[in-house]
């Protein structure tokens, strides 16, 4: 089992999202976020905290860096019983993430409206959701990782079972989630550059 105390949430679908993060605050859970998800999160009352405080760096270049950091892709990708992967993180100063809740940002929808241009197209491929999904996926053995908000209740119905800690099984299940997920995202990218030329 893995207890959730720290969750980074970062989402373009916010439907549930704070029904879900307040949910999660009542375990105690410290919930990182990013510009407009924050926002949505804190008008709602849940406590947040933003990854730029976390990091120590700003979100910049219009967005496109904000979560590409090692102290978050370490606070995923950590090996929690692997003492060099434990000294790297107190060396550095990197708290685990305990729970990943990402998705994308809507390439499909963008391409699929009359006139848009290659440019549009591009600022709408997603380069931090997917690299915090696949790092979380990877980690399965520790990290939970939610795409789907149809997903929220199940986290929830198992972090109330066993006091805030979700199962191997149902972190593996979500893991594979993301893998189609990604896999279908760079597919439709790939099939939407083929079709246009500079």
């Amino acid at each position: 089992m893995a207890r959730i105390t720290r969750s980074l949430i970062s989402v373009t679908d916010k439907s549930g999202v704070s029904e879900f993060a307040k949910e999660l605050s009542k375990f105690g859970v410290e919930i990182l976020s990013t510009g407009g998800t924050a926002r949505i999160l804190r008008d709602a009352g849940v406590k947040v905290k933003d990854i730029s405080e976390y990091t120590g760096f700003p979100e910049m270049m219009d967005g496109r860096v904000k979560t590409l950091h090692p102290k978050v892709h370490g606070g995923l990708l950590a090996l929690r019983d692997n003492p060099n992967h434990a000294n790297a993180m107190r060396e550095h100063g990197i708290e685990p993430i305990d729970l990943v809740v990402v998705n994308l940002y809507q390439f499909e929808k963008t391409v699929q409206r009359q006139g848009v241009t290659l440019e549009e197209a591009v600022e709408n491929i997603d380069i931090g959701g997917p690299s915090m999904l696949r790092s979380a996926a990877k980690n399965f053995k520790y990290v939970t990782v939610v795409v789907d908000p149809q997903d929220y209740g199940r986290v929830l119905e198992e972090m109330r079972a066993s006091g805030g800690e979700t199962s191997l099984k149902t972190r593996f299940e979500l893991a594979k989630k993301v893998f189609r997920l990604t896999s279908a995202y760079d597919a439709a990218i790939s099939k939407y550059l083929a079709t246009v030329d500079v």
